[in-house]
């Protein structure tokens, strides 16, 4: 079931449960499979459904996810993508008291050959990549603290690898270090969750060319974290 946060003719934005793939090979349940089955179905098109991804949220991730409805708005959308134009903003719940309060995390990371994970690099060396994110403290949680964080760039694994490096691992993220548990026990790795979520983004509304922020609620299994009302 899909919980739609703003639909036009040339929109879709939803916000992703955890667990589910944002994209996935026919026959495999993921996000753009619902939408697709969705807009066929309201809008009864016989022939097949176009949707534009010019982002993605990774599998253990939830929140605000946007589909381009047309080639027109997709093209658009890429292009503030690519232009770092969209403000994006998640909130993670991570292990201990994070100090200071505010700042800035820089560092320089690569993908792990043949492997779905990150690492630290050098400066500048073989594969490394430039990650800038911008936090502040919301508030102490139990067991940890709840970060409102604003990636700079687009690395993969890019908040949850900073916040591992600094000793603030995500609730939940096993692949980088964490030992706080985070929603219900999970026989698979990849069904289990972790405490990030996309919480909005701003953009400029590829066609109607007025600013835009989308804001997802918190899914029900964070309310044990007491965070702010979503």
């Amino acid at each position: 079931m899909l919980e739609i946060l703003y639909e036009d003719y040339h929109l879709l934005i939803v916000n992703k449960p955890a667990a589910m793939l944002t994209q996935a090979p026919p026959g495999v349940p993921s996000l753009e499979a619902l939408a697709k089955a969705y807009i066929k179905e309201k809008y009864s098109k016989p022939a097949g459904v176009y949707l534009g991804i010019p982002h993605r949220l990774d599998r253990p991730v939830s929140g605000v996810l946007l589909f381009a409805r047309n080639t027109k708005a997709a093209r658009h959308l890429a292009l503030q993508f690519q232009n770092h134009t969209v403000e994006k903003v998640y909130w993670a719940a991570v292990e201990g008291p994070v100090t200071p309060a505010g700042g800035e995390w820089e560092d320089w990371l690569r993908k792990l050959p043949e492997q779905a994970r990150g690492e630290v690099a050098e400066p500048h060396s073989p594969g490394a990549k430039h990650a800038l994110t911008r936090y502040r403290v919301l508030e102490a949680i139990p067991g940890g603290s709840l970060l409102e964080l604003c990636p700079q760039t687009g690395r993969m694994h890019q908040i949850r690898l900073q916040a591992a490096l600094r000793g603030y691992a995500v609730f939940g993220d096993r692949l980088y270090g964490s030992t706080q548990s985070f929603g219900p026990p999970a026989d698979l790795p990849r069904d289990r969750l972790i405490a990030l979520h996309a919480r909005s983004l701003s953009f400029v509304h590829p066609i109607k060319r007025e600013t835009m922020t989308v804001t997802a609620p918190l899914p029900e299994v964070w309310r044990r974290l007491n965070p702010e009302p979503a």
